[in-house]
């Protein structure tokens, strides 16, 4: 059964113990339930908690939410397959400011990792060529591709505040969670 308590995460918590407890929590929430919508909304938050758990810079991810005891805002959230536009991605679940209804594929970090179908780990978007500043507080982003069979339905997108914030150990758990959501939901 579902329960709040699954987003629970201890101040200070290591990464990688966080994104365990997502990855383990993102199962079980998913357990008997397929909607998109409702998984990709639990993973959201999951993704929210632990980043605003984790010490810095994790914790200042911006697409999440608003400040919480004096860190900065997270920005996370996910952009689905446009069924109405080809090569498009449009505004799924997400916690933070509000955010760009639709991307392209192929323009701006979201577009990029949807046409690639590869994760974007980005230290300084103002260097990305055609940035799209959703929110002019990102300074670094990473992207990863929800794949079914192959094809790209969704990304997870999360930016932060501070460059550099997201490395290999972001890339690797978010990338199982993309693969747990390709599989664990009727796209």
């Amino acid at each position: 059964m579902v329960h709040a308590d699954a987003s629970n995460f201890p101040r200070g918590v290591l990464k990688t113990e966080a994104y365990a407890q997502v990855i383990e929590q993102a199962s079980a929430l998913f357990d008997g339930q397929r909607n998109w919508v409702c998984n990709l909304a639990n993973s959201a938050s999951l993704i929210w908690h632990a980043l605003h758990s984790m010490p810095e810079p994790s914790n200042h991810a911006n697409w999440a939410g608003n400040s919480i005891e004096g860190l900065t805002r997270v920005l996370e959230g996910f952009y689905v397959l446009d069924p109405t536009t080809p090569k498009q991605l449009i505004l799924g679940p997400f916690m933070g400011k509000v955010a760009c209804q639709t991307i392209k594929f192929g323009r701006g970090v979201c577009g990029k990792a949807a046409e690639t179908a590869e994760t974007q780990v980005i230290e300084d978007v103002h260097s990305f060529p055609d940035h799209i500043a959703c929110d002019g507080d990102s300074r670094s982003e990473i992207v990863v591709p929800i794949r079914v069979g192959g094809k790209v339905v969704a990304v997870i997108d999360v930016d932060s505040t501070v460059p550099k914030a997201f490395d290999e150990e972001d890339k690797k758990a978010l990338e199982s969670l993309a693969e747990i959501l390709g599989t664990s939901c009727d796209w």
